[in-house]
């Protein structure tokens, strides 16, 4: 192989750290490499010649007899092209080929994370309730302790990989290391697998939980219960549960935030002259009075008898927007005295009504415009 300094060949001080040889080596190996230059013999030959010069200089021991005894030193203790440079391909070449040497990935895995959906009553969510819910999931197995091997024993070390999880490929002057096949990357291997669980270290199961519900939630909001969810594999931690809110509709209220609102029916008599009625809360009732000629869809509000918001702050409000309702089955009697009224209304020029007073003029005069 060459016989260039290999400092020059890294383009480095003499006294460069181990970092700087490592970083320069990167720039050069990434530039030349073969798969990013096929066909290209000179970019072949300056590869090879930083490979060389980067096994030596990465070696304290190869360093100190290069520096001292020059090539002369290092003769024959270099793998011209086909070095194993372990970690090193995994930092250089994990972008090309998809990841490198990091050694066994972890066989224990953390258990996935459920979602449960809790129907509530608008009652319960605005005070607050406690409940009890059933799920499906996975628990960690007990003979096994979550191992996944058989009581009294344990898992091994791979035998393709020595528990390393990764294998190495030769490919011409250089090597590559990919996931093994065998173990999957963890690096273990278990021979006499748990009757129970069949190596998985879990078990499917249904556990029943207590859920607290704060008063305030609303539909969408989510109630974490960490640990909860599906139990990890092979001794791993076990994941979360989220308990996802939605509240049904109510017969009476419609919530809006912090806010009530309802609406409440009133007669034709109350609107006219006024009175008192008794309003539901979620508290109880409530005395409300009606002023007299109330119109119909007239808002009234309730102060602090809507919702205390599940993050602070005050109270919401109850919104009452009345209704007026026509009179109907009426009597001989109830008939004769609307008739009345109705005539003695027209007779005195619909004062009572200013509404419709207004409205009749307004399309006169719309009409008149229409003429001209």
């Amino acid at each position: 192989m060459s016989k260039k300094d290999y400092y020059e060949v890294l383009g480095v001080a003499r006294d460069a750290e181990g970092a700087d040889i490592k970083k320069a080596y990167r720039r050069i190996a990434m530039k030349n490499h073969p798969d990013r230059n096929p066909d290209n013999d000179a970019a072949e030959d300056i590869f090879k010649e930083a490979n060389e010069a980067f096994e030596v200089l990465s070696d304290k021991t190869k360093r100190a007899r290069y520096d001292q005894y020059g090539h002369a030193g290092v003769e024959g203790q270099t793998s011209q092209g086909a070095a194993d440079f372990g970690d090193i391909f995994g930092d250089i070449f994990g972008d090309i080929f998809g990841g490198g040497a990091r050694g066994a990935q972890s066989h224990v895995r953390k258990g996935a994370d459920l979602r449960y959906n809790l129907e509530l009553s608008l009652e319960a969510a605005v005070k607050g309730t406690s409940v009890k819910i059933r799920i499906p999931t996975t628990v960690r197995c007990e003979p096994c302790n979550g191992s996944g091997a058989k009581k009294g024993t344990e898992a091994e070390n791979c035998s393709t990989c020595a528990g390393h999880g990764q294998v190495r490929m030769q490919q011409s002057f250089f090597s590559v290391q990919q996931t093994c096949p065998r173990c999957q990357g963890t690096g273990k291997q278990i021979k006499d697998p748990c009757s129970s669980c069949h190596g998985r270290g879990a078990v499917e199961d249904t556990k029943t939980l207590s859920v607290k519900v704060p008063a305030g939630v609303d539909t969408g909001d989510r109630i974490r219960l960490t640990g909860e969810g599906q139990a990890g594999l092979h001794g791993g931690p076990s994941g979360d549960l989220y308990v996802e809110v939605s509240v049904r509709a109510h017969n009476i209220f419609q919530r809006d935030g912090r806010d009530l609102h309802c609406e409440i029916p009133i007669s034709f008599g109350d609107a006219a002259l006024g009175g008192e009625l008794e309003v539901p809360t979620l508290d109880g009732r409530v005395k409300l009075k009606i002023p007299p000629e109330t119109q119909t869809g007239k808002l009234f509000r309730l102060r602090n008898k809507g919702v205390t918001p599940i993050r602070g702050g005050s109270n919401g409000d109850l919104l009452c927007r009345v209704i007026v309702e026509t009179p109907v089955h009426l009597t001989k009697r109830q008939k004769e005295i609307m008739e009345e009224f109705h005539k003695i209304q027209e007779e005195e020029g619909n004062r009572q009504s200013p509404k419709r007073s207004s409205w009749f003029d307004g399309v006169k005069s719309f009409i008149d415009d229409l003429r001209v």
